[in-house]
C-alpha cells in the first residue's frame, strides 16, 4: 500500500462549531484503579478549573478498571452530586483498556484523559486541546521533555524517561519528545480509526497510539507542562519497563512487516478545499529522491563490495553480473519499503520481477561500459575498473529512478483500482471496524455505520448521544467483560 499517495478514510479536519446542541465538546477521561484517597480531590479540582477556564461544554469520565478498594463507591457519588461527571466501570484490569472502551463509546468530539493525581498543571489543558478543536492537530500530548517544561522528579524516573525515549527514537525512529506524559488527547474520528489498531491494553497503550499515529501521517501538536512527581505512586517500574520493551518489539515488527493498514489513516492534502482538488502534481517526489538517494549510496557500496569479492575468483564480466544481481534485489526491496511505502507482501514477486528488468538494463550499461575498457586496454588496473563501473552506475541510477517511480511503483490515480492491504481489506469511512487481536481481550466497541459528517464535510456532532449504537452493541460489549479473578492479571497493567 502506497501511504504517501493513499486518499484514506479520514476527512480534511474541520473547527468545530462554537456551540452543541447536548454534546459536550471535550470528554475527559481519568481511568483509576484503588485510588479511592485521590479520586475526589481530582475530579473537584479538574472540575473547578474546567468549570473558570474551559469556554466549551465538557464532561469528566471516570473509568474505574477492577479496583478493589471503596473507588466505585466515590464515583458514583461524584456521578450523582455534578451533572458534568460520569463513571464507568470495567470489571477487567488495563489503563489502556479502560481509554479505548470509554473513547470508543464517548459522544464528544474531542477526547482526552489525565492521570488521577494531577501531577500535570491543569493550565496545560487549554493549549492541549485547543489545536484539536481548530482541527490544526490530530492529537496532542504533554512533554514533560520540552526545553520550557518545568519538571519536579527524582533522578531515577528522569532517567527512565529519558532512556526510554532515546529506545523509541533509535528503535520505532519516533519524533515525539514524551510518550508516557499522562496528558493526551485526540480526535474522536481520528480514535474512530486508530484505537482499532492498537494492541496493548495496558501502560504501552500511549506509546503504541502515538508511533502508529505519526507513522501514518497524522499529526501530534506537544505542549511543554509544568510537572510535579507523584512520591505515592505505585507503578512498578521494573515491570512496566519491560512490558513496554515487549511493546517496542512487536510494534517494531509490525511496522517493518507492513502488516498495518496506516493507510486508513492518512488526510488529504492541506485543509482548504481548493488544495484538495490539485491534479497532475508528483505527489512525494521530493521524500523519494531522499530516500532513493539514501537506499542508492547504500546499494552501491554493497554492489562494490560484492564486486571485490567475487573478483578475487572470478572474471570481471562475472563479478559484476553476481555483484549486481544480488544487489538489485536488496535494492528494489528497499526501495519497496523506504523509498516508495510500499508494505505488505502483496505484488512483493511482481515488483521484484519488474526490478529485475530493470537490472538488466542496469547490466547493459554496466557491462557494455566494461567491453568498452577491455578494447581500450588489455589489461586495466582494478582502480580504472571501479572508476568507469561507478560513472556507469550512475546514469543506471538516474534511469532507474524513473522506471521504478513510473513502472514498478506508480502512484495511485483517480478511478484506478485501490490495492488491498493484506491485513484488512481497506473499506469507506466509516466502516465496521475488524475484531479485536485474538488475545483473551473483548472485541473494540463497534461504530455507528452513519457518517459523523454533514453534506459539507464539517464534524456533525448533533448526530451522536450518549450509549447509543446502531445495533445497541455498545452496551452488550461492556455488560460482557468478563469479571477479573485473583491470579487474572494485565500484563500491560503496572499498578
Amino acid at each position: 500500500m502506497r501511504t504517501d499517495s493513499s486518499p484514506g478514510t479520514l476527512p480534511a479536519r474541520e473547527h468545530l462549531p462554537a456551540a452543541t446542541a447536548g454534546t459536550p465538546v471535550l470528554d475527559v477521561v481519568i481511568p483509576v484503579y484503588n485510588e479511592e484517597k485521590d479520586l475526589q480531590p481530582c475530579v473537584l479540582r479538574l472540575y473547578d478549573h474546567l468549570t473558570r477556564t474551559f469556554p466549551y461544554s465538557f464532561r469528566i469520565t471516570i473509568a474505574d478498571n477492577a479496583s478493589t478498594d471503596t473507588t466505585p463507591d466515590v464515583a458514583r457519588l461524584l456521578e450523582t452530586r455534578i451533572p458534568e461527571v460520569t463513571s464507568f466501570r470495567l470489571e477487567q484490569k488495563g489503563r489502556g483498556r479502560a481509554l479505548r472502551t470509554v473513547w470508543s463509546a464517548s459522544d464528544a468530539p474531542i477526547l482526552a484523559y489525565m492521570d488521577v493525581d494531577l501531577s500535570t498543571d491543569l493550565n496545560a489543558l487549554l493549549p492541549l486541546v485547543a489545536p484539536l478543536i481548530s482541527g490544526h492537530s490530530d492529537l496532542a500530548i504533554g512533554s514533560r521533555l520540552a526545553r520550557s517544561s518545568r519538571v519536579v522528579r527524582g533522578a531515577k524516573r528522569e532517567f527512565i524517561s529519558r532512556s526510554y525515549n532515546l529506545i523509541l527514537r533509535g528503535s520505532l525512529q519516533a519524533r515525539f519528545s514524551d510518550a508516557q506524559c499522562g496528558f493526551k488527547a485526540i480526535r474522536r474520528d481520528v480514535a474512530q480509526v486508530l484505537l482499532p489498531l492498537v494492541e496493548d491494553t495496558g501502560w504501552f497503550f500511549d506509546t503504541e497510539m502515538l508511533v502508529l499515529a505519526e507513522r501514518a501521517g497524522l499529526r501530534i501538536h506537544e505542549v511543554p507542562v509544568d510537572w510535579v512527581d507523584d512520591p505515592d505512586s505505585t507503578v512498578h517500574i521494573v515491570k512496566t519497563a519491560t512490558d513496554d520493551l515487549k511493546g517496542v518489539w512487536r510494534v517494531g515488527k509490525a511496522l517493518a512487516t507492513g502488516s498495518l493498514p496506516l493507510n486508513r489513516l492518512t488526510r488529504p492534502f492541506g485543509d482548504d478545499p481548493r488544495d484538495r482538488e490539485i491534479m497532475d502534481v508528483p505527489k512525494g517526489l521530493a521524500r523519494q529522491l531522499v530516500g532513493f538517494c539514501f537506499v542508492g549510496g547504500l546499494s552501491t557500496l554493497f554492489y562494490l563490495l560484492l564486486y571485490s569479492g567475487f573478483r578475487q575468483f572470478s572474471g570481471s564480466q562475472v563479478a559484476n553480473a553476481l555483484a549486481l544481481l544480488v544487489s538489485a534485489i536488496a535494492n528494489t526491496a528497499a526501495n519497496r519499503r523506504l523509498t516508495f511505502g510500499v508494505r505488505g507482501r502483496s505484488g512483493a514477486v511482481r515488483h521484484q520481477a519488474q526490478g529485475l528488468v530493470v537490472f538488466g538494463i542496469g547490466l547493459a550499461l554496466t557491462s557494455g561500459s566494461l567491453v568498452a575498457l577491455n578494447a581500450a586496454t588489455s589489461d586495466p588496473a582494478h582502480s580504472t575498473e571501479l572508476a568507469v563501473l561507478i560513472a556507469a552506475n550512475l546514469a543506471a541510477t538516474v534511469l532507474r529512478f524513473l522506471l521504478l517511480r513510473v513502472w514498478v511503483f506508480p502512484d495511485r490515480r483517480e478511478g484506478e483500482e485501490q490495492p488491498t492491504d493484506a491485513a484488512a481489506p481497506h473499506q469507506p469511512f466509516p466502516s465496521p471496524y475488524p475484531a479485536a487481536p485474538t488475545t483473551g481481550l473483548p472485541a473494540p466497541l463497534p461504530q455507528r455505520r452513519d457518517a459523523p459528517y454533514d453534506a459539507h464535510g464539517a464534524y456533525d456532532t448533533t448526530r451522536f448521544r450518549a450509549g447509543e449504537a446502531a445495533d445497541g452493541a455498545w452496551r452488550d460489549a461492556t455488560i460482557r467483560l468478563q469479571p477479573v479473578r485473583p491470579d487474572d492479571t494485565d500484563p500491560g497493567e503496572g499498578r
